[in-house]
């Protein structure tokens, strides 16, 4: 997240610094058409090269002293008149920009995420059964596969998100499919369970439903395209967390068992916890957790009329795969 935060500085001092760049642009060629070869449009085309290689030294002083907000606000003009002109200090830049960009590990995580995808794929089986249903079938017989295949769609989503988490945490393709394991930890802390489920497939993916209506021009897709990572971003790290405290909650119940095996941990808890823990299993299985899937399987269903993408929405999944809108990813 730090690195994260760095990077959003520098692409946003970059965006600050061209906005009077542009503006100066824009003035010059007003000035150009209005009389061709004037004396205002000159000064302005000028003004804007001075500025823009002004701002090119000032943005390439703060980047080689760290890039941090700090940096930016004051340039220290003595340490620039001082060391800017030393090689040693470009060279120590280099590297550390050479660290930086190793340190984000991008060939680890793109491969992290793309085995991810494909173990998702594989649960979206079912998914993909709709989608052949809904295009190509008008008999009985396909509307009966269909309703089978949403059903066990809604119950893989029960624990898929879960099961990323898990893979994401063990880096190990086959841990996306450990199903019962996940399942045992999940029962550990059940509504830390179901608060992830309502943000990672109900609070989050859904108003991104809505700019999914009609196709955004080619030219402006990267503007969704943030929306959606800004929403999904929280909805992984829910689910992570969630996770977090599943699996510490269910290595503590077996470090108890295995520190006491003749002891039921139950026993000595009060009578009203015991009865809290019992409810509060079967109410997230039975009810919370099926009515989170189930408002998030409705909306779905309804995209597949609303949004550009047709059936094709149920395998573009934005809560479940890239999200990255209007790409067939």
């Amino acid at each position: 997240m730090d690195q994260a935060g760095q990077i959003g500085v520098v692409l946003g001092s970059l965006g600050l610094a061209s906005l009077p760049i542009r503006l100066l642009v824009h003035w010059e060629s007003v000035a150009a058409v209005i009389e061709p070869d004037s004396t205002s449009a000159t000064v302005l085309r000028a003004v804007a090269i001075v500025f823009s290689m002004a701002a090119t030294v000032y943005l390439w002083w703060a980047w080689a002293r760290g890039g941090r907000l700090r940096h930016f606000l004051w340039p220290e003009p003595i340490r620039f008149c001082t060391q800017a002109w030393r090689p040693s200090l470009w060279t120590d830049v280099s590297d550390r920009l050479w660290s930086f960009v190793v340190s984000l590990q991008l060939p680890r995580l793109f491969w992290l995420g793309a085995r991810g995808a494909v173990g998702t794929l594989i649960w979206l089986f079912p998914a993909m059964v709709i989608m052949n249903v809904t295009r190509e079938g008008n008999e009985a017989a396909a509307g009966l596969v269909g309703v089978i295949a949403l059903v066990t769609l809604g119950y893989i989503l029960m624990t898929l998100p879960m099961l990323q988490a898990h893979f994401a945490a063990e880096n190990r393709f086959r841990a996306i499919f450990e199903w019962r394991r996940v399942r045992r930890e999940v029962h550990a802390a059940p509504w830390s369970y179901a608060g992830a489920m309502l943000v990672s497939l109900v609070l989050l993916p859904i108003p991104l439903y809505l700019l999914k209506i009609e196709a955004t021009p080619q030219e402006i897709t990267w503007l969704p395209c943030l929306v959606f990572v800004a929403f999904m971003l929280p909805a992984r790290i829910a689910t992570g967390l969630a996770m977090r405290r599943c699996r510490r909650l269910s290595l503590e119940s077996q470090s108890s068992a295995m520190e006491n095996p003749d002891a039921d941990s139950d026993i000595h808890s009060p009578r009203w916890r015991r009865w809290w823990n019992t409810m509060s299993r079967w109410g997230v299985r039975f009810a919370v957790a099926p009515a989170i899937v189930g408002v998030y399987l409705l909306v779905l269903f309804a995209s597949q009329y609303t949004s550009w993408d047709g059936v094709d929405t149920w395998i573009r999944q934005h809560a479940l795969l890239v999200p990255v809108p209007f790409v067939g990813i």
